[in-house]
């Protein structure tokens, strides 16, 4: 690695001094690429803001609302320092507090300094990340009432926020909640009294605000400007969210007696190599959500619209034993203290009361996840690097050779020509346009990599142009940042202007982009930024983006505008005709409307197998229902026991993709054995086989925001059992999946919640709902269960990718429940175009009930609207739970007649269970019918 590296940056020799500062620097860099330093990222302590705002005590917040009213449709105050004796007024002056109120009971609270008062500077807001309909959706409130709360000295302001719910700023102390109408509470903000804003300010003389960290100095111009404040979620048993770290899907606590480790929740993108599981510590993502959970309450959340490092402490009970304040409540809560070193305060109140209320809430605010080509729900083979040309097809046809399906290969930074991007190397790729159609005609795609950092040569077309635009970010001292990463000397654009993120866009058309092809898609890595010789491997806090934003201002959305911008260049280098497929790093709210997510430079140990699942399960309850691990692990060489665990667990993830660092041995499917080939080759096959099934997901998730994978308690949200459960999952609601997570295991618990039956998918035995079973295990597949009352919809046979499968035959797998009733849903379309934005698709609900399977239509049906036509019809229809002793199955409005049969539960098993089948009823898909069976 050492000497990819020296080639990497093309260490000058004439100069001594330079050669050893620059070999200094690369030996710097391989300790970090080798494995995580906990001394190279800061802790609270070392982090100012974090430090102040922790040694804050309850009660210490010293802002009381003053000339309540409404004004254009909102309730404004000013928020006016209460305590006359502070030494100097000049640090606090009044704050400007805006309540807007929007459909569905989403609540919006800003404050922000009072711009009559001549701040040195306006403070950053995040743009685009809120959605322009969300916008439209407010609700103008015309009046707002008065109650004496307590022992208040003065009246509350009650506004309505939806049938039941209401928002109160309460004046002095100043406090803002939401709470059942005349009843209890559901979240709220300062109720202990920690709000603190540090307001921007001139630099008098003498003033020291620089702040250094290994060798690095942050200018800090206009001084501290944090905010904090505590939240509390009321009636909830856990809190999730505010990903992206390697930790319990439940949050633990981070203060408060008997909690052993002090370190809050860090939401701060950085590089972290070979990252520590169980660890509070953030990584290369940051979405400031959090959502609670409760048995009695049902769920609730609360978001911070900020772009800025943020540091979440979870306060464990007992932590304000000494505050001496008492809340006018006895609910049972949960307490959070919110951190951020700038921005404003924008933060959204969601009351729920369901799980699915939450997630469709917040995308309702930062966009639903896109709909992703078919092709991309599909299994991805990727490796840093597969070498050239010729590596590309042997491996391409080996998947071919030992029939195992794959949709995607994927080339890493090594294809460049010396790491800059958008080009190819020549020598070892010099036919790229000729290896793409070659996979594209077995219905394969490609993805290459992109990263942020621009090579600093000015014979590279990018930088050159990008030099003369000036479109670089720049240092504290007005030059363009230059900084270290992949390609050696690196500038970053500067992302956050949109003309900049236009002129990126541009870059891929097949003009711009040479020897890029319709069937080639990107991989936006590095994008936190990563910078090898930064502060903390990132870009400098004080650098400058447009118009004086300090990076530090908006440092967590950097990667975010990168992602934005790229999947911008993909729509517009097919005219608006086909979806993008880009895979980020780096994640921010509303990512979800950009592309997928993977969770980073992962290991190959079972503990990091283990972490991946409350990991995804996190990114899909704020917003991001495209995520996934990298199978195998990125970091060291998996046995082949935990390379299989992972193929099975991972074929189930959202994002289905198997990466490897250019350090480790080879590891395709077929490189461990014959046996082994066959049960990577089977946990593939499942992946096929429920594509129907995913993609329907990837539709209600578009539509609704609820996830793909979702934790047990989204879809039995009373059961407590199911609260802190993270080592089983459910995908959509008719499936439950329990991974293994231990070598040599021959056992699993798993606990099936709810009344009905779960039906073994491999075997068809059924299990009884709200008990923890001892199962039996084996190599050949992870515990994996339909819920009886559902219908799900497979795809059986086999072929080299997913787009040789679109016309093939659909096979209905029906689990009847105590009732002898199911349902399930179908959704098609092209696989790849925009035209289901236009009613271009086959939405269809199938439910079966007395004996009958009835095929419903979903999709409005409007005169002028495109429409979306298939031939694809079912050819099996499995009955699970359904009695014996049935001749036969009449077919309407056709008339037709459909044998009656006992066939394979699973079409390619040799020697498997088998189920009722309804064969060849050859029903179309797009078509009304009944299905009914006779005795």
């Amino acid at each position: 690695m050492k000497m990819e590296m020296e080639r990497q940056i093309r260490i000058p020799n004439r100069n001594p001094t330079v050669f050893v500062f620059l070999l200094l620097l690369v030996n710097c860099q391989l300790c970090s690429v080798v494995s995580w330093k906990k001394e190279e990222f800061r802790n609270c302590n070392q982090t100012p803001f974090c430090k102040r705002a922790r040694g804050r005590k309850p009660s210490s917040s010293s802002f009381a609302a003053h000339d309540v009213s409404i004004s254009d449709g909102d309730l404004t105050a000013r928020l006016v320092p209460s305590d006359e004796t502070l030494e100097d007024q000049d640090q606090i002056k009044q704050l400007i507090l805006t309540l807007s109120v929007y459909q569905d009971g989403i609540l919006r609270l800003r404050i922000d300094e009072d711009p009559k008062l001549d701040p040195p500077k306006k403070r950053f807001e995040v743009p685009d990340v809120v959605m322009p309909e969300f916008l439209s959706k407010k609700l103008w409130l015309q009046r707002l009432s008065t109650e004496t709360i307590g022992g208040d000295a003065s009246p509350s302001s009650i506004v309505y926020l939806l049938d039941g719910y209401e928002a109160v700023l309460r004046h002095d102390p100043f406090e803002v909640y939401v709470r059942k109408k005349g009843g209890n509470r559901v979240v709220s903000m300062n109720s202990h009294g920690l709000f603190d804003f540090e307001q921007l300010r001139v630099k008098k003389d003498g003033e020291d605000w620089e702040e250094r960290f290994k060798g690095h100095t942050d200018t800090r111009p206009f001084g501290p400007q944090s905010i904090s404040f505590d939240v509390s979620f009321y009636d909830a048993d856990h809190v999730y969210g505010i990903p992206e770290r390697a930790t319990s899907f439940a949050l633990k606590p981070t203060r408060g007696p008997g909690v052993e480790v002090s370190e809050p929740y860090r939401l701060f993108n950085l590089d972290v190599f070979e990252y520590l599981h169980d660890s509070p510590f953030g990584l290369y993502g940051s979405i400031p959500l959090m959502i609670s959970h409760g048995k009695s309450r049902g769920t609730s959340g609360f978001f911070w619209l900020n772009a800025a490092e943020m540091q979440i402490d979870v306060l464990g009970t007992g932590w304000d034993a000494e505050s001496g304040i008492s809340l006018p409540t006895s609910q049972s809560r949960i307490d959070t203290h919110w951190m951020s070193e700038a921005g404003i305060v924008d933060a959204f109140f969601f009351v729920g009361p369901g799980p699915k209320d939450v997630v469709r809430q917040y995308t309702s605010v930062t966009g639903t996840p896109a709909m992703p080509q078919l092709f991309a729900v599909a299994y991805h083979q990727c490796r840093w690097n597969y070498r050239d040309e010729e590596d590309v097809e042997q491996v391409d046809s080996k998947f071919d050779e030992h029939d195992i399906p794959y949709d995607v290969l994927w080339l890493d930074i090594e294809h460049t020509d010396g790491k800059r991007y958008l080009t190819w190397d020549r020598m070892l790729f010099p036919h790229p346009e000729e290896m793409q159609r070659k996979l594209a005609a077995k219905g394969r795609h490609m993805v290459t990599i992109v990263d942020p950092h621009i090579k600093r040569d000015d014979s590279y077309f990018l930088h050159k142009e990008a030099t003369e635009k000036q479109y670089y970010v720049r240092d504290a001292t007005g030059k363009d940042y230059d900084g270290w990463c992949w390609s050696g000397s690196s500038s970053y654009l500067d992302m956050l202007r949109p003309d900049i993120r236009s002129w990126w866009a541009e870059k891929f058309s097949y003009e711009n982009y040479v020897g890029s092809t319709p069937s080639l898609y990107i991989w936006n890595d590095m994008n936190e930024p990563s910078v090898f010789n930064g502060p903390e491997v990132t870009m400098p806090r004080d650098a400058l983006h447009v118009e004086g934003v300090e990076h530090r201002e908006l440092h967590n959305a950097y990667g975010y505008y990168f992602h934005m911008a790229t999947a911008d260049g993909l729509v517009k280098r097919g005219d608006g005709r086909d979806r993008p497929f880009v895979l980020s790093r780096a994640v921010f709210a509303g990512s979800q409307r950009h592309g997928a997510i993977w969770t980073g430079d992962n290991s190959a140990d079972w503990d990091h197998l283990r972490v991946s699942v409350p990991m995804v399960l996190t990114l899909g309850i704020t917003g991001i229902s495209f995520s996934g691990a990298d199978v195998g692990g990125f970091f060291g060489n998996p046995e082949p026991e935990l390379l299989v665990r992972w193929y099975q667990l991972g074929a189930y993830y959202p994002f289905f993709r198997a990466h490897a660092h250019h350090d480790t041995k080879r590891r395709e499917p077929w490189l461990f054995g014959e046996k082994n080939t066959e049960r990577i080759r089977e946990a593939i096959h499942t992946r096929y086989m429920l594509l129907p099934y995913f993609y329907t997901l990837f539709r209600e998730a578009n539509t609704t925001g609820v996830p793909v994978i979702r934790p047990l308690w989204m879809e039995f949200p009373s059961e407590e059992a199911t609260f802190s459960n993270d080592e089983a999952f459910m995908i959509g609601s008719s499936l439950l999946v329990q991974g293994i997570y231990t070598e040599r295991a021959r056992h699993a618990s798993v606990y099936l919640p709810g009344k009905e039956l779960w039906y073994d998918t491999k075997t068809g035995v059924t299990y009884k709902g709200g008990k923890t079973y001892k199962l039996d295990v084996n190599e050949e597949s992870i515990p994996a269960f339909q819920r009886a009352g559902t219908i799900i919809p497979r795809k059986d046979r086999f072929r080299r990718s997913s787009t040789q499968m679109v016309n093939d035959p659909y096979t209905l797998v029906i689990a009847l429940n105590s009732s002898q009733a199911a349902e399930g849903e179908l959704y098609v379309d092209d696989g790849r175009s925009f035209g289901f934005q236009e009613g271009a698709y086959i939405h269809r609900r199938f439910v079966f009930s007395d004996g009958k399977l009835t095929s419903l239509n979903m999709a409005p049906v409007a005169p002028g609207q495109n429409q979306f036509s298939s031939e694809c019809v079912i050819e099996r229809i499995i009955l699970q739970g359904l009695s014996t002793g049935h001749k036969g199955a009449l077919i309407e409005p056709a008339n037709q007649k459909a044998e009656i049969e006992l066939g394979p539960l699973l079409l390619h098993s040799k020697k498997g269970p088998t189920a009722i089948t309804i064969r060849k009823p050859n029903v179309r898909v797009a078509d009304d019918w009944e299905n009914t069976i006779s005795v």
